[in-house]
């Protein structure tokens, strides 16, 4: 068995590596790029760990993305796990490099200790970029890891890997901001409207109102690997006073408003590639933003957020305080949504309860419970107020009972309310927030 593995490893380099060179073999090289993609896969893996030199170590790259493209959802599932099990770290080696610095822990010893304790399929990664256009193509791969993770929980060791690759190739340095406008390639413009998950966009005259010069703007991050793709997008409306609902910005007519701004409200913020959930960029985004708009419009003064609050009705309805089931079926039944008594009466209640959501109530590791609040809060942002109801979407009725909030960017306090919270977890909150939280 081992035997015919080194050949079929043997006979797969030779196939690769005779690709576009004249040959009289290429009976023999297309027999071996012909076996099944699972089994193409862990050849090219096994070569690619291998010494082998960089021109066949880049062909060999191209062959195994190119089978890693045929497998399917069970076969990738196993890919992962040979990742897991066959590619990690060896535990002698370990033993002995730790060693060798707990006897004398100089630089040397460190950087030994450093080699030894790095998985292996982080090489084999960085390897696998080695392939035209691998990059993005391996940004999909952890996407896939990232369902994978879902039957297997045990393959989150895996995505440490990839999420620490990963944040190093789509480090800020490498990113570039664009202004998009309607002249921008159609390729871009058609990427906008395929990944805007925020507010949908309902065609071409959508997104042609939402990048409008007179009142509103578009910014995305793209790096060189991507091409045409962005990587995340803001979009901006330029507003006189700060906002409590979305359907008048979504609605509103087309207009001479700029002039008469003075408030930038970000409505919506999207990361386009799932593969790179975590990778954080977005603060650099709005900072770079706010510190263009505020040179090309300084006639601006506020920097807000009008964002959803995708956690406030899983929250509320997993109470077991009576004040909480109780506003949580009232807010589940559908009498108060035409009802403008109605929605007075439920008004302070829907306040206290969402300020201590956003406030008070805590997740994983300390941090705010909603997602978005932990995008903005740090970043540098502040809760400044809540907004009922401010989206009645059937999508925002379902996640958030049509709450909506403003974060507030103060450029002055954006550096100081980020160390804040990075350090103690603090929630710059404003007075609506503090007054709700007191009723």
């Amino acid at each position: 068995m081992v035997k015919q593995r080194l050949a079929f490893l043997t006979d797969f380099v030779e196939a690769v590596t005779r690709r576009g060179r004249n040959s009289g073999d290429e009976a023999d090289t297309l027999k071996a790029l012909a076996r099944p993609a699972s089994e193409r896969i862990a050849a090219a893996c096994s070569v690619l760990m291998g010494r082998i030199g960089d021109a066949a170590r880049v062909a060999v790259a191209e062959q195994a993305l190119r089978a890693y493209a045929e497998l399917q959802a069970d076969e990738k599932l196993r890919f992962f796990q040979r990742l897991r099990d066959d590619y990690g770290v060896d535990a002698d080696s370990i033993r002995q490099a730790y060693g060798a610095w707990d006897a004398n822990p100089d630089a040397a010893a460190v950087a030994d200790l450093f080699r030894v304790v790095e998985p292996a399929r982080q090489t084999l990664l960085r390897r696998l970029n080695l392939a035209p256009g691998a990059t993005p193509q391996l940004v999909a791969m952890r996407r896939d890891l990232l369902q994978a993770i879902e039957q297997d929980a045990s393959l989150a060791a895996i995505d440490q890997d990839f999420a620490h690759l990963l944040a190093s190739w789509f480090n800020r340095g490498f990113l570039s901001m664009r202004r998009i406008d309607w002249n921008a390639p159609a390729a871009i413009l058609e990427q906008i409207m395929r990944y805007e998950s925020v507010h949908r966009m309902q065609g071409w005259d959508d997104l042609k109102r939402r990048l409008a010069p007179a009142d509103r703007r578009l910014y995305a991050f793209f790096h060189p690997a991507t091409g045409d793709v962005p990587l995340i997008f803001v979009e901006v409306a330029l507003t006189r006073g700060i906002p409590d609902a979305i359907a008048p910005i979504l609605t509103a007519p087309e207009g001479e408003a700029q002039a008469q701004a003075d408030t930038a409200v970000f409505y919506s913020i999207n990361n386009s590639l799932a593969g790179l959930k975590g990778v954080s960029f977005g603060n650099f985004l709005i900072k770079q933003v706010v510190a263009e708009l505020s040179a090309e419009l300084p006639q601006l003064k506020t920097f807000v957020t009008l964002s959803p609050v995708p956690g406030f009705a899983r929250w509320l309805a997993a109470q077991d305080d009576e004040r909480a089931r109780v506003l949580s079926q009232a807010l589940q039944a559908a009498d108060w949504q035409h009802d403008p008594d109605r929605i007075e009466a439920l008004r302070p209640e829907v306040l206290a309860l969402a300020a201590r959501y956003i406030v008070v109530e805590r997740g994983r590791g300390g941090m705010p419970a909603d997602p978005v609040a932990r995008f903005h809060l740090g970043n540098g942002a502040s809760a400044h107020r809540l907004n009922w109801p401010g989206d009645m979407a059937p999508s925002a009725m379902k996640a958030a009972h049509g709450l909506m909030i403003n974060y507030l960017y103060e450029v002055t306090q954006i550096e100081a309310r980020h160390e804040a919270f990075v350090r103690d977890q603090t929630v710059a909150h404003g007075d609506q927030l503090a007054d709700a939280l007191k009723s």
